[in-house]
């Protein structure tokens, strides 16, 4: 399983994931944006994953919930800004627990010299302190998590090809 890169520089309002998907872009973009495959992927183990809405196209909203074995649930949503299949996705992301803080994020998915997909993504937020915030809330563990997740519902994909 490869690794996730995330490169959280200091004073920046920005952090940086990458990962190298052993599958085309193509089969990645489906994983990225297929709301019967988001459940599989989204958010950490612990947590039942629910796509409460999803309409990739510019000016289409998202939420997605995740919901713990005592029912509390930890909702986030945004507007989808840009997107250019199976290459680009530009969306505003948004944690219900704290209104008012809206990052932005730009996934990118570029195919290597060896056919796999880097996918990069830029989750850029209001402030240093709101990067800083969800830095300290665990965001880096949950991250990680989540695109080993990705990664195996990617790997299922491809093995069908």
């Amino acid at each position: 399983m490869a690794e996730t890169e995330i490169i959280i520089e200091p004073g920046r309002q920005d952090i940086i994931f990458r990962h190298v998907f052993d599958a085309p872009r193509e089969i990645v973009w489906q994983a990225l944006t297929d709301p019967k495959l988001v459940p599989n992927w989204y958010g950490p183990r612990k947590y039942e994953a629910i796509v409460d809405e999803m309409d990739v196209r510019p000016g289409g909203r998202w939420r997605f919930i995740n919901r713990g074995e005592d029912g509390q649930e930890f909702g986030f949503h945004g507007v989808y800004h840009d997107i250019v299949a199976p290459s680009r996705m530009v969306q505003t992301n948004e944690f219900e627990g704290v209104p008012g803080h809206v990052g932005l994020e730009t996934g990118t998915l570029t195919t290597t010299a060896d056919g796999k997909t880097l996918f990069e993504s830029v989750a850029l937020f209001p402030s240093v302190e709101d990067r800083d915030m969800n830095v300290q809330h665990g965001m880096e563990g949950g991250a990680r998590e989540t695109y080993q997740r990705l990664e195996e519902v990617i790997a299922g994909l491809a093995a069908r090809v």
